[in-house]
């Protein structure tokens, strides 16, 4: 990559700091789940990285367990090919499933975490990444060998941060209890699911940690799959990722026929009539504008099985100034889930303009 043929230009992309760093990343970044590496390989990768890349996108998120390690290899053959400069990018990947089934080729021992980012940097073809992402929590090793284990990669200079990814707000205060204990790096955001039909943990459960340690969340599903962007309001259309993935997303397509799901439709278009009507946009843009409308987001990340939904995507932008008070209101008489406040058994509220 010693030959730059594209100068990054952020095309006018908002960036945000990542929870408490000093990384700064963009609203919008491109994820590998599902596509990049597993439906979508080839040239068709490197058109999407690429017009991402033109529109202000610099941020490329996957795993060690996407697509069993090709999602990684797509996408570092593909910036090597562009040429991109090294520093212009933020490469984030994650460990936890590995590639292989053998004892200590999935979850957070040191033996795997130290393997596996070596692992998941050759695949990619780079000296480091950006930020290493625990992908989920491990019950059978101990935290503080956890801790130890992802400090030992950054001082190995193979990854600047480390983060976790649908951990509880117990094992991230864990985390950060034995890191302070120890003089250590904490993990600096959390890799959640968070779209308007899921919410009591990133906006509830996770709560304390955005005020004690300023984390903030690197979004995953925010379209809920699809299912916020209205194309299985009328059943499941073909080439769909319900459709192409329909083993792992088989209870979702069972609860879709269910009182459950209908609620959840019906919900979708009621949003699509306010989008429709209101905003000028799309039920798909207000679904995105409103969970980086959110100030502990970081970063919503996009998955995108061609170009032309990347462009699509980051339409979004323009609706986030449209999200006055008043209409988050009428999105949230729509949604009726917001997560109930933490009890305060009567207590009388305290003077808003005095310490909390």
């Amino acid at each position: 990559m010693s030959t730059v043929k594209y100068e990054f230009d952020p095309k006018g992309m908002p960036f945000r700091r990542l929870g408490p760093s000093g990384l700064r990343v963009p609203v919008f970044s491109l994820g590998g789940w599902l596509t990049l590496g597993g439906t979508v390989v080839g040239d068709p990768v490197k058109d999407i990285i690429k017009v991402a890349y033109e529109h202000g996108i610099n941020m490329f998120d996957t795993a060690e367990g996407y697509a069993k390690g090709h999602s990684e290899v797509e996408m570092g053959r593909v910036i090597k090919e562009l040429g991109y400069r090294r520093t212009d990018l933020i490469i984030t990947t994650k460990l936890f499933f590995g590639t292989r089934t053998g004892p200590n080729d999935t979850g957070l021992s040191r033996k795997h975490i130290v393997e596996g980012t070596q692992a998941s940097l050759e695949r990619l073809g780079l000296d480091y990444v950006d930020v290493i992402f625990a992908h989920r929590p491990d019950y059978s090793t101990p935290m503080e060998e956890i801790v130890r284990a992802f400090n030992y990669v950054i001082d190995k200079g193979w990854a600047f941060y480390w983060a976790t990814s649908e951990w509880s707000a117990r094992d991230i205060e864990e985390a950060y209890h034995v890191a302070d204990k120890l003089g250590l790096v904490a993990p600096i955001a959390e890799q959640c699911q968070h779209h308007m039909l899921h919410r009591e943990r990133p906006e509830k459960e996770y709560a304390p940690l955005y005020k004690k340690y300023a984390i903030g969340t690197t979004v995953w599903s925010a379209l809920a799959s699809g299912l916020l962007t209205g194309k299985y309001n009328n059943g499941i259309p073909e080439n769909s990722r319900f459709a192409t993935h329909s083993d792992f997303f088989k209870d979702t397509l069972k609860s879709l026929n269910e009182e459950e799901g209908l609620a959840k439709i019906t919900k979708v278009q009621e949003l699509t009539r306010l989008a429709e009507e209101e905003l000028g946009c799309s039920v798909t843009h207000l679904a995105l504008a409103w969970v980086a409308k959110n100030p502990n987001t970081s970063t919503v990340i996009l998955g995108a099985s061609k170009p032309e939904q990347v462009l699509d995507n980051i339409k979004a932008l323009d609706v986030i100034p449209k999200l006055t008070p008043e209409v988050l209101d009428k999105i949230e008489a729509i949604l009726d889930n917001k997560p109930s406040p933490i009890p305060t058994f009567g207590r009388p509220a305290l003077d808003p303009h005095g310490r909390a």
